[in-house]
């Protein structure tokens, strides 16, 4: 798939950039709470005192494993053919694995301990939960494995860097926002978000919350977050459930693209069409019949063919030498641009899109 040009410019990009502190002060609550000298520790534990070459040749024929929450979920197989494209383009190769399930955590770690066996150079890994992975991924950078968290983060002490889709606290607060306008700011609202683990869902969720602390949302209630555990089925039954217990729902978010999919297939079969407004994170293909048939009024994501490229030169980068994790470095992403890592290791991929009616042709993916 091509990178879609609308979703990315170097002003989105250094904009989003102002707004990473904010959102990983949230991230490192999400991950356990984090104190000044722990900071410095988790710094230290990423870089190991290694000094950053920005000059240093790129290396090629490296070896980069793709380890996303679950295989064969469509958001993940676009991302990681992203990440392929973009290897393929560096040199070097690329090989995905992981679980079938979104929730088996036990079998992402042992995933995580054999291509630490195998050797790899360098792994991308979409964390399903922020602690459990932390032995494994620290043995792997231990026997000089280069690891790099993309779209679900661990603890920072856990991996060398983050590569984030936008920053958390843009994707939390504008969900709420697009609801908001959707439903003139009224009405009982509920969230389907992904596992309960799950670090980005709960980062983002946490910023959701506190949007809706704002004055404009005095008449807006948030009655309870249900978990669809990334299934398409468990989410539409969620769905069902979220509307069988409260009759009055007025809109839903879905941060998760499985989500958004299996609730907006449930509403547009059912007396809830064009009654509850639905919102959230989806893609363009899955949610364009959704939109086109007045299901959706319009949701939000950011290219994840992208994020996936991104984390492929951010795992090479890493390798050659080029950055060690550390705040300020930056680094080249080919035709994505030059990025600057942040605090606590984290890199903001940009600014997120609202896809309506107007604009969900000009996107397939």
């Amino acid at each position: 798939m091509s990178p879609s040009p609308v979703l990315r410019t170097p002003a989105a990009r250094r904009a989003c950039a102002a707004l990473a502190a904010a959102a990983l002060a949230l991230t490192a609550t999400a991950c356990g709470g984090t104190t000044k000298d722990s900071a410095k520790e988790d710094d230290s534990a990423r870089t190991s005192g290694a000094k950053a070459d920005p000059n240093a040749a790129t290396k090629k024929d490296l070896t980069v494993a793709f380890l996303p929450k679950q295989v064969n979920n469509p958001y993940f197989t676009v991302a990681d053919k992203g990440g392929e494209k973009a290897l393929k383009q560096l040199g070097s190769t690329y090989k995905e694995t992981g679980p079938n399930s979104a929730t088996d955590t036990s079998g992402q770690v042992g995933y995580v301990n054999t291509l630490t066996q195998q050797q790899v150079d360098a792994m991308a890994v979409s964390a399903q939960d922020p602690g459990a992975l932390c032995t494994a991924l620290k043995q792997a950078m231990k026997n000089g494995v280069k690891v790099v968290t993309y779209d679900s983060d661990t603890k920072p002490a856990c991996r060398h860097v983050f590569v984030s889709q936008a920053s958390a606290e843009a994707l939390g607060r504008s969900q709420v926002q697009l609801l908001g306008e959707q439903l003139d700011y009224k009405g009982d609202i509920a969230i389907l978000s992904a596992a309960q683990t799950a670090t980005n869902q709960n980062t983002w969720i946490g910023y959701m919350k506190d949007e809706l602390k704002k004055p404009k949302y005095k008449d807006m209630k948030l009655v309870k977050t249900a978990y669809g555990n990334d299934d398409a089925q468990q989410s539409f039954q969620q769905t069902q459930g979220l509307l069988q217990e409260h009759p009055k729902l007025a809109g839903i978010i879905s941060p998760t693209t499985v989500g958004i999919k299996a609730a907006a297939q449930y509403l547009s079969g059912s007396k809830y069409k064009g009654k509850v407004t639905l919102t959230g994170l989806g893609t363009p293909n899955d949610m364009r019949r959704y939109v086109k048939n007045g299901t959706v009024e319009g949701f939000e994501l950011w290219d994840p063919a992208e994020l996936g490229a991104l984390a492929a030169h951010t795992a090479v980068a890493l390798s050659s030498g080029q950055i060690t994790g550390r705040k300020g470095e930056t680094f080249d992403a080919g035709d994505l641009g030059t990025f600057t890592i942040g605090d606590d290791g984290v890199v903001d991929l940009g600014k997120p899109t609202v896809f309506d009616k107007k604009n969900i042709d000009h996107y397939r993916f």
